[in-house]
């Protein structure tokens, strides 16, 4: 049997965020101009055009940020078993958000599922910085628009509370 090129599990692990992202992409696009731009929204929010290429780019620095955790620990093992299951944890928790909070209209779960994200991808890059600070440093953006994502959810959902 053949080995895959070298390269392969570095595009693998990069692309792997963009699958929940793209998923998520089609039930947010419905959601916009029917659910979403009916709600009251704080003045601060990004606009709309914002979050796709943001998103895009946290989730390529993440995922290769994985694939770096995942060869320095020598694949997949004992060792990376803690790190690779805390990104793989924060990573369901992440693409988890979308359904809830657009496709079910479900504010303020999507709230506890952001906040939920925010914990576990904290503890993914604490226990990452041990293992190669390149990829804990990948995460810092993510883990700051995780919390702007976690105050624009919370003002939207005390603001808009009752609707459905």
């Amino acid at each position: 049997m053949e080995e895959a090129p070298g390269w392969l599990p570095a595009v693998g692990f990069t692309l792997l965020p963009h699958a929940g992202g793209f998923l998520g992409g089609k039930i947010t696009s419905k959601q916009i101009p029917l659910w979403y731009e009916s709600l009251e929204k704080p003045s601060w929010r990004p606009p709309n055009w914002v979050f796709a290429p943001v998103w895009g780019t946290l989730y390529t620095s993440m995922g290769y940020g994985s694939y770096l955790v995942w060869k320095e620990l020598g694949g997949f093992n004992e060792k990376s078993v803690l790190p690779l299951g805390l990104y793989a944890g924060q990573l369901a928790l992440n693409w988890a958000w979308t359904p809830i909070f657009f496709g079910a209209h479900k504010m303020g779960w999507g709230l506890v599922t952001l906040l939920l994200t925010t914990g576990t991808a904290t503890a993914t890059t604490a226990s990452w910085y041990n293992i190669n600070r390149t990829a804990a440093y990948l995460m810092v953006p993510y883990l700051a628009w995780l919390t702007m994502a976690s105050a624009l959810n919370y003002r939207i959902w005390k603001d808009n509370g009752s609707k459905k």
